[in-house]
């Protein structure tokens, strides 16, 4: 299947509703195409949550929201089992984490427990739960939203938890003419989410999911990912360099990017495209263990040469 076509159809359906994010939306749909999980990090009211309904309803996928907050339990996302009175026994009730798309709205407003339920299923597309392990359905695709960490309430993301999710993207503020449509009081936002009919299926992404896995990679482009690699682990610029599994998640978001570009063969500039994204939040500046900046990430980057 030609992603191109269908990937122009898809934008301008999440454009209509979604405005002028095309980037973030493209960012979006090759992660879930790679088979990961996406993090959103912004302050509250920029569209996250918009952002995620509309994927899922475009690609007709089953869709729940959990709205994370700091005395939630890991029970209220995997489920538990509650006594029948009726049988006599314990009988399990699916938690939200049973779907398809789930939004995990907040995510760092939650304790560190109750994030940690999320990494078996974000990992391995299951639960275990009173010691049974229930397979989750497929695709299963985590959207997580993350408020900037100096808003109170907040909890830090541990390193395990951040390495589960293969991008991270932010959304911003909406250019001059998307704030006055939204200003003005356009009802054609939600009139188009409302009307949105899938473009996908779910048995479509899983297909076209195996074909991102196709696309062909070369030995120029394994060269420059390692290249890339090696730099994280030398260069004094890094407290820790990247891991292996680092470097598969760009391999896997590059092959993605490539495929809805309309090519079924990757190039180092795809790798470029999704770097920052991949990256950005699994590695810490050796100085003090802080964030470093995308654009100064990406300076630090060019001193790896592209083949």
């Amino acid at each position: 299947m030609d992603m191109q076509p269908q990937f122009g159809r898809i934008a301008r359906q999440i454009g209509q509703v979604v405005l002028g994010k095309e980037h973030q939306v493209k960012m979006a749909l090759t992660c879930l195409f790679a088979g990961g999980h996406l993090l959103i990090e912004d302050i509250p009211g920029i569209g996250k949550t918009t952002l995620a309904k509309v994927l899922s309803r475009c690609m007709g996928l089953k869709f729940r929201r959990v709205q994370f907050t700091s005395d939630m339990l890991p029970g209220d996302i995997l489920g538990s089992s509650i006594f029948d009175q009726n049988t006599g026994a314990f009988a399990f009730h699916p938690g939200p984490v049973f779907t398809q798309v789930l939004l995990a709205d907040e995510i760092n407003r939650a304790t560190p427990k109750t994030q940690s339920a999320l990494l078996e299923a974000m990992e391995e597309g299951q639960v275990t739960s009173d010691g049974k392990t229930r397979r989750l359905g497929a695709p299963f695709f985590v959207i997580a939203t993350q408020n900037p960490l100096e808003l109170s309430g907040t909890f830090p993301l541990p390193e395990s938890q951040l390495d589960r999710f293969l991008m991270r993207i932010e959304l911003g503020y909406p250019d001059r003419e998307a704030e006055r449509r939204l200003l003005g009081g356009d009802r054609t936002q939600r009139q188009a989410l409302d009307r949105m009919k899938r473009s996908l299926s779910p048995e479509d992404v899983l297909a076209l999911q195996k074909q991102v896995d196709r696309v062909h990679v070369s030995d120029a482009f394994l060269n420059y990912l390692q290249d890339l690699l090696g730099f994280t682990r030398t260069a004094p610029h890094f407290h820790m360099g990247l891991s292996p599994r680092a470097g598969l998640a760009l391999m896997h978001a590059a092959r993605s990017w490539a495929f809805i570009s309309g090519r079924d063969y990757a190039l180092p500039e795809d790798i470029q495209a999704v770097l920052i994204s991949v990256v950005g939040h699994r590695l810490r500046s050796r100085d003090d263990l802080s964030e470093i900046p995308a654009p100064r990430m990406s300076t630090l980057f060019q001193e790896v040469p592209v083949p």
